[in-house]
Parts: C-alpha cells; sequence; structure tokens
C-alpha cells in the first residue's frame, strides 16, 4: 500500500497518480483527514497517559508521606484519566483500523514513465518479434481446442464432468506437454533464482501482502472452514516468504522461481473467451520474483522480462511486448510489461506474462525490510515478479503454430528433450 506520509507532504501528487490510473481522488482527502484525526487522538491520548503516569508518582509520595487524604483524591483523578485513556486508546485503534481499510483499497501509483492511457487500447505496442502474417498456412488455422480434441491432447467434456465449466483435462502427450513447459521455463532460470515449492493454499494475510486480498475477493477461491485460499498466482506465497523479516543489504537482490498449480474464478468473465485454454479457472505458471533495494528494480525488472522473452522466442513463437498504459496496470503495479503470443488459429495476440515492478506497495503491506549498510534503521524493499512461463496460452499457441497438413503437431525442438525425444504429437 501507499506510504501514508505521501498523503502528509505531497497529496497532489498522490491525487494526480490516482488521475492517471482513471480512479476517484476524493480518496485523498479522506485518508488526510483520518490521518489528521488519528494523530490528533493519539496525541491527547499519550497526553492523558503523561498525566497517569505523573499522578501515580504523586501518588505514591503522599502515600509515603502518610497524605492519605490527598493521595486518595489523587487517585480518584488518576482512575478518571484512567478510564478517559482507555476510550482515547480505544477510538486510536479505531482510527488505525479505518485508514488501514482505506489505504488497503488504493492502488499503487503508476511509474512516472508508464504510458497515459484508459484502458487496454491505450498500451503501447514496444516491439513485435517472429511475426509474419502471411507466414501462416491454412493448417494452422486451426483453433488449438478442435486440434487438440481430435489427437486426445485435450479433454474438456470430461473435464467439465469432473469440476464444472472453465475447467480443462490434459492427456496423453498434451499432458507431457505441460509438465515439459513448466520443466523448461525452471531449467533457464535456476541459474540464478532459487527453485522454491510453496504451499497452494495461504491464509488470508499472505493475500492481503500482494494485494490480491481485498480488491479481488471475488476472482479467488476461499475454503471458509480453515480460511485458507487457493494461490492465484506463486507471486502471492514467494511475495511473503521474507514478511516481518529484516534482509541484509548483501543479500539483496533475493530472486526466487516456482512451479505451482494457479487458481482464478474469472468471475468477470462469463461468457467471454471460453473456448480451449483461452481462460480457465486453473492452470500451471512458472512465476520469476524478486525483492531488491530501490536503485537495483529497473535492472531487476528488464532481466525478468528478458528471461521471460527468451523463452517465447526459443519456442519459435511470435510475439510482441506491451507497455501497459496507467489506466490498464494491476492494482499493485507502478510499471508493468506483458509478453502475447500470437495464436493463429484463435487469430489472436494472447497474453502469456505480465512483468511487473510493485515499487514499495506490496512490501509495505507485507513488512518487507532490509537493513542497509551504512546508516542506521531499516529500508522498505521493492518487489518485481513476472511469470517464466504460464502454460495453457503457450500450449495454445503451440498447437496452433506447429500444427502440421495432416492434422499432428510438431514438437518444438527446445522441448524435445523433455518429452523423451518425441517429434510429433498425436
Amino acid at each position: 500500500m501507499l506510504d501514508v506520509r505521501r498523503f502528509r507532504t505531497e497529496p497532489e501528487a498522490v491525487r494526480a497518480g490516482l488521475v492517471r490510473r482513471g480512479e476517484d481522488p476524493s480518496t485523498v482527502d479522506e485518508v488526510v483527514a483520518l490521518d489528521a484525526e488519528s494523530r490528533r487522538v493519539s496525541a491527547q491520548r499519550d497526553a492523558v497517559r503523561a498525566e497517569v503516569r505523573a499522578l501515580s508518582n504523586e501518588v505514591g509520595s503522599l502515600f509515603r508521606e502518610e497524605r492519605n487524604e490527598e493521595a486518595a483524591e489523587l487517585q480518584e483523578q488518576s482512575r478518571l484519566l484512567g478510564a478517559e485513556e482507555k476510550g482515547l486508546d480505544a477510538r486510536v485503534d479505531e482510527l488505525a483500523a479505518e485508514l488501514r481499510h482505506r489505504l488497503l483499497r488504493i492502488p499503487n501509483l503508476p511509474a512516472d514513465d508508464a504510458p497515459d492511457g484508459g484502458g487496454e487500447a491505450d498500451n503501447v505496442v514496444v516491439r513485435v518479434e517472429q511475426y509474419d502474417p502471411d507466414a501462416y498456412d491454412e493448417h494452422q488455422r486451426v483453433p488449438h481446442w478442435d486440434t487438440a480434441e481430435q489427437l486426445g491432447l485435450l479433454d474438456v467434456e470430461r473435464a467439465v464432468k469432473l469440476s464444472g465449466s472453465m475447467f480443462v483435462m490434459y492427456r496423453g502427450a498434451g499432458a507431457a506437454l505441460v509438465r515439459a513447459l513448466c520443466q523448461l521455463a525452471i531449467d533457464r532460470n535456476v541459474d540464478l533464482y532459487e527453485e522454491v515449492r510453496p504451499p497452494t493454499l495461504v491464509r488470508t494475510d499472505t493475500m492481503v501482502a500482494t494485494g490480491h486480498l481485498p480488491k479481488f475477493v471475488d476472482e479467488a477461491y476461499h475454503m471458509e472452514r480453515d480460511d485458507l485460499w487457493a494461490v492465484p498466482t506463486a507471486e502471492v506465497p514467494l511475495t511473503s516468504l521474507g514478511r516481518d523479516e529484516i534482509l541484509d543489504e548483501a543479500a539483496l537482490p533475493r530472486r526466487f522461481v516456482a512451479h505451482t498449480s494457479c487458481f482464478r474464478r474469472e468471475a468477470g468473465s462469463a461468457g467471454k473467451d471460453t473456448r480451449g485454454l483461452l481462460r480457465v479457472h486453473e492452470f500451471d505458471k512458472v512465476e520469476l520474483l524478486a525483492y531488491c533495494m530501490p536503485e537495483q528494480a529497473p535492472d531487476l525488472h528488464a532481466e525478468i522480462l528478458a528471461r521471460a522473452e527468451g523463452t517465447i522466442r526459443d519456442l519459435g513463437l511470435a510475439y510482441r511486448i506491451l507497455d501497459l498504459c496507467a489506466g490498464d496496470l494491476g492494482a499493485s503495479a507502478a510499471r508493468t510489461f506483458d509478453i502475447e503470443v500470437y495464436a493463429p488459429g484463435a487469430d489472436r495476440w494472447l497474453e502469456v506474462s505480465s512483468v511487473s515492478w510493485f515499487s514499495d506497495y506490496q512490501a509495505r503491506r507485507a513488512n518487507l525490510r532490509y537493513r542497509p549498510a551504512a546508516g542506521k534503521g531499516t529500508e522498505v524493499l521493492h518487489t518485481l515478479n513476472g511469470s517464466a512461463l504460464a502454460v495453457p496460452r503457450v500450449w495454445a499457441a503451440i498447437v496452433e503454430c506447429y500444427r502440421r497438413p495432416d492434422g499432428r503437431i510438431d514438437v518444438p525442438e527446445l522441448l524435445r528433450p523433455y518429452l523423451r525425444g518425441l517429434e510429433v504429437l498425436g
């Protein structure tokens, strides 16, 4: 979340950032007022508390001097002030809870160099790679859901029978292709990123730390009996690995890579893009995440993007890089680059990775801090993340792009060692 001190010292900058996002800037005035009232009541409580302490000391002195009647009078004053202090303390807690409630619902401010714009149509295409619209033959223009069903690689009908709509089941070589893609993404990143296999179910405060709660509660799967949430991305548990801890500057940056299943309700997408693998409730993804000092963030952002892009490039897929405008950024992000692959069968660009810098927004929610080598105290970390590889849409693009005239699928050279040398699917 945003540092409340920014609302005190630079309210106009915060207001301008929210306007760039298309958010109501009046929330700035609400936070400023709440913060001022919280500090006023806190100061009043502290003053009463100090008076109670002074009276207590004086009462003790009077009793030692056997001036019991005077001591009793002061004791009564102290008792009344103690009750007032208790009431003020409760009010301080109420105001602090209300202030946090407001702050948790305010998105991050866009980076100065994030493009202006109100939505998806205003995103900037940075570059397009390996794409020639005239290079695709008719046999590649078949949607992956048709090809995969015919070859027995995908079984949507039985998945729906088992789990309901927008769930899919991979079978045979189709399932092996999922595993191969995940292992490929891990192998390409463990040279620098520590592999982690985090829990798939997490506590509420773990979801709050990344900004997935409370804003996206309708998109998440909640196990009410145990108050646990199914992770929508490995970003969630990885961000909280260092929660409430203090890292040494020498240990930074910290890099992690993790493969998990991911769960999303896609509650706002009913009837939209529900064919095949375009939008599903459960999918596999390999995630990259880093903690760093602010000055390390630009290089890490570029590094994560380059790693995600490199895998897509080496799979031989056409792709493009988008610089997301302020109005299309995720709530926690300050700057995001998306990678989209071209799927000729669906005739669409499909997002396969979002590479984001969150500034100190998530770290404040998670209480992620580091101790500078020079200077006193601690500082708030910055966090970054990106999908090294999200399976469904990459899988779909491979099935469409590598489809042969006879309907079978050529296996990209990069994946053959992960499929026991298999060169053709189907």
